[in-house]
């Protein structure tokens, strides 16, 4: 296969139309990778081979207004893995958290499943839950904002 730059144009497309972050792909002599979260996209030879360098037209997301707005927020609890994102330990029962309640460091607040595994993410501090960042069932990804809390 031959990474042209109409293929490149429809991988950056499905890249702009999902919540995918990131596309690895891999064909003997070559390799490229496409993220949303670098204005260029690359495509680097695996071999000694020649490849282009071609500009993505996807918008790359602001990093540093989001990392202001984390200094402004309180702590942030994070993501261990990629997985989906639940507020609740089941469908039909009461969230672990909401807005404005308090927690103990140690308090269960929200389960991420990867690979068809629970698992439960833990407060690292004592405070108060100032706002949840993700839906329930939202895919996340390894280090993304999940909540933040007010210690």
């Amino acid at each position: 296969m031959k990474f042209d730059v109409e293929y490149i144009e429809k991988l950056a497309k499905v890249l702009a139309d999902t919540s995918l972050t990131e596309i690895s792909l891999e064909d003997g002599e070559q390799a490229i990778t496409l993220r949303k979260d670098l204005p260029v996209v690359t495509a680097a030879p695996v071999a000694p081979v020649a490849a282009p360098v071609v500009q993505s037209s996807a918008p790359a997301p602001a990093a540093q207004p989001s990392q202001q707005a984390e200094a402004k927020k309180g702590k942030a609890i994070t993501s261990p893995m990629v997985g989906t994102f639940y507020s609740s330990p089941s469908p039909d029962a009461d969230a672990f958290v909401q807005v404005g309640k308090s927690v103990k460091k140690g308090d269960v607040v929200c389960i991420v499943e990867a690979m068809k595994l629970m698992n439960e993410i833990e407060s690292e501090f004592d405070g108060k839950i100032l706002e949840i960042c993700v839906k329930d069932g939202q895919p996340v990804e390894f280090g993304q904002v999940l909540m933040y809390i007010e210690e």
